[in-house]
């Protein structure tokens, strides 16, 4: 598919504080794309970028094919649904929603039939005439987001809509933005720093960090292919080791983690050359076991050792657990909480542990 947004070489400077750091990156046509990252590396410039709020240092924006990068907002095929949601207090549902048609002087007959499918699109038909102070946390959301389609833009751009729900309405509204998107087709570019919002609704994820593109990905590529140890450690929980090449065979190489343990891994999946390198890998990973025997585990397990638990965090469906290994390694795992026939675990307990080798990812180690 083609490239709805592309970004050609963007840079964005404040004084002396570089925002966005010589980014290039297309967004194609259709997709939900997640700019992911942590507060203040650049995520929302770029947003603002490509929305017209901010003019790029150098480089320049491009939307659906139109170089757009000096045109004013207004001027661009897209719209904003704010963190904030910015609706007009003494405004009711029905004439907030049609704001920007009426900017656009659309006739009253059309305006108010696209206010209506609008609603109808949003669930919140009935609510008219309702002012903002009169709608619930999520109704006031859905009138922004009706707002923002209203006026039918090519991309939807959304900066953090969600984070001031609460978690239960979090997640039903992270199922309706994607059901949404999917029905329209619109190219939805949005913007979080909540890793669950990022893999539960997109297409593929851009993880920002210091102004640049450190990784573009399908969420399972994001998640179990980390191409970088911020990646690695940003996207969800994950163990990261520094191993030291002890050995290499014809197929395989031995190496020593952090801590002293001992694994290995297939010859392709080491660096070639390399001495030196980082493992990741996610604790729901690491396979836990009260017995002791290699048929306790997953076929292909090679790597199994000896470990005692530190300790045990309950998390409902889950327990967190910090292991120590006999040889001085310091792991977590997260392990399901089974019925009473399942394994029950507790701090101070010996177990034994497996770590298949097509679950251990080699990243740059700088």
């Amino acid at each position: 598919m083609s490239a709805m947004v592309e970004l050609r070489g963007v840079t964005k400077r404040f004084g002396g504080f570089t925002a966005v750091n010589d980014v290039s990156q297309q967004i194609v046509g259709g997709e939900f794309l997640t700019l992911l990252g942590p507060s203040g590396c650049g995520k929302t410039t770029l947003l603002r970028l490509i929305a017209g709020f901010e003019t790029p240092t150098a480089g320049s924006v491009w939307i659906d094919g139109e170089d757009v990068t000096h045109l004013p907002p207004y001027r661009r095929p897209v719209n904003q649904v704010f963190q904030s949601y910015a609706l007009f207090p003494h405004l009711t549902v029905a004439e907030n929603v049609g704001f920007g048609l009426r900017m656009k002087q659309v006739g009253k007959a059309e305006a108010a039939a696209r206010v209506g499918e609008a609603l109808a699109l949003v669930s919140l038909t009935g609510l008219e005439t309702r002012r903002p102070h009169q709608l619930s946390g999520g109704q006031r959301q859905r009138v922004a987001l009706a707002r923002a389609l209203v006026c039918r833009p090519k991309v939807l751009l959304l900066d953090e809509p969600l984070s001031a729900l609460d978690a239960k309405l979090r997640r039903a509204m992270q199922l309706e933005l994607k059901r949404l998107q999917r029905q329209l087709g619109i190219t939805f570019v949005f913007v979080t720093h909540d890793q669950e919002e990022a893999l539960t609704m997109s297409d593929r994820i851009a993880i920002v960090n210091d102004g640049r593109i450190e990784q573009l990905g399908t969420a399972h590529e994001i998640y179990h292919r980390p191409a970088t140890r911020f990646a690695a450690d940003f996207v969800g929980e994950a163990n990261l080791l520094e191993a030291r090449l002890l050995l290499q065979d014809a197929d395989c190489v031995h190496v020593a983690v952090t801590g002293g343990l001992e694994l290995t891994l297939p010859l392709a999946a080491w660096p070639a050359g390399a001495s030196v390198a980082l493992i990741a890998m996610r604790p729901e990973k690491v396979h836990v076991s009260k017995l002791k025997s290699p048929a306790d585990f997953p076929a292909g397990a090679a790597n199994i050792f000896e470990a005692r638990i530190e300790e045990e965090i309950f998390q409902g469906a889950t327990d967190f657990l910090v292991l120590l290994t006999a040889a001085g390694t310091r792991l977590s795992a997260v392990v399901a909480n089974e019925s009473a026939l399942g394994d029950i675990f507790h701090a101070g307990d010996r177990v034994s542990c497996g770590l298949h080798a097509d679950d251990l990812v080699i990243v740059p180690a700088e």
